[in-house]
């Protein structure tokens, strides 16, 4: 009989669940689910958990509970990203979720994410022979991958993801100039291992996985009238697309975005400084061409399991 597993990625901005069955060396997805918790809000810059961000976490936890006790999953692998591993008090707020749900969160390093996160999009889509950079913007931490559809030939986790850069940076709405300099200053302050890796390797494509890249393939989309298929692995996007919503991103207030096709409401205040680093990124490099990933983490856990 099928073995019924669960993965949970404690993200800081979002928490992901995936139900899936595992038999024969194959796996089948069940059933997805997202919660904007928001665990890094107000405590990401400080390493800390706050209260508020404590008894959202807990009480999305309780929602999957029901879902794993629906679904009789019979096992359970939790992941704890950077709003946790920075946290002060991170251990505690796994202790307390342990104590109240019974789903045991296990943290794991940015390079153990990052090699997650490229098992992720390599199952959902052929990355091919050339090099790709695969990019995941959390909330608290982004992951830079460099690979193929064979191997990783570099990674490497920062702390610059987009709830960090929302409180330091976006102060304005609409996003200033000099915000934006201000962004661009931080990622070259930062990002000074990439760049040494990217011009060892030289990727060709720069590949999105999930989160803002999603919300930029979708609003695309629906510029494009192009259908959405939300259970693809891959979805478009192109370089010129990206430009086009970029520019009209910064020109618009909270209120305007929200009312854009394709926006919705849990990405609507990190997609500025997320978009910023994929604008400093396409600058920067010479990228033929953008992919996007629909899997991330918590599917390359499951490509790990199967």
């Amino acid at each position: 009989m099928d073995e019924k597993i669960a993965v949970i990625d404690l993200g800081t901005n979002t928490f992901h669940l995936l139900i899936a069955s595992l038999g024969n060396g194959k796996s089948t997805m069940l059933q997805r689910e997202k919660q904007a918790v928001k665990i890094g809000v107000g405590g990401i810059n400080k390493g800390v958990i706050t209260e508020a961000g404590i008894q959202r976490a807990v009480a999305c936890l309780h929602l999957f509970k029901k879902k794993l006790d629906e679904w009789k999953v019979s096992r359970v692998q939790a992941f704890g990203t950077s709003a946790l591993r920075n946290a002060a008090n991170g251990k505690e707020v796994i202790e307390k979720i342990k104590s109240e749900t019974g789903i045991e969160v296990k943290l794991i390093s940015g390079d153990q994410e990052a090699e997650y996160i490229y098992y992720g999009v390599r199952s959902a889509m052929d990355l091919g022979t050339e090099k790709s950079l695969i990019v995941d913007i959390g909330g608290g931490s982004v992951e830079f991958i460099i690979g193929d559809r064979r191997e990783i030939f570099w990674k490497q986790s920062f702390e610059i993801g987009a709830q960090r850069l929302l409180e330091l940076y976006h102060k304005h709405d609409p996003i200033t100039a000099e915000e934006i300099n201000q962004l661009n200053r931080h990622f070259e302050k930062f990002l000074g291992s990439l760049r040494v890796a990217i011009e060892e390797h030289n990727p060709a494509t720069l590949a999105g996985s999930s989160g803002t890249f999603d919300t930029l393939s979708e609003i695309y989309c629906n510029k494009q009238g192009i259908p959405i298929e939300r259970e693809e692995g891959e979805t478009p996007l192109t370089i010129p697309g990206f430009y086009e919503i970029y520019k009209e991103l910064l020109s618009k207030n909270r209120a305007e975005r929200m009312l854009i096709p394709g926006m919705i409401e849990m990405r609507v205040d990190m997609i500025i400084v997320g978009s910023c680093l994929v604008n400093y990124l396409l600058q920067k490099y010479a990228f033929k061409n953008i992919r996007v990933s629909t899997y991330s983490l918590k599917e390359g856990v499951l490509a790990t399991l199967s």
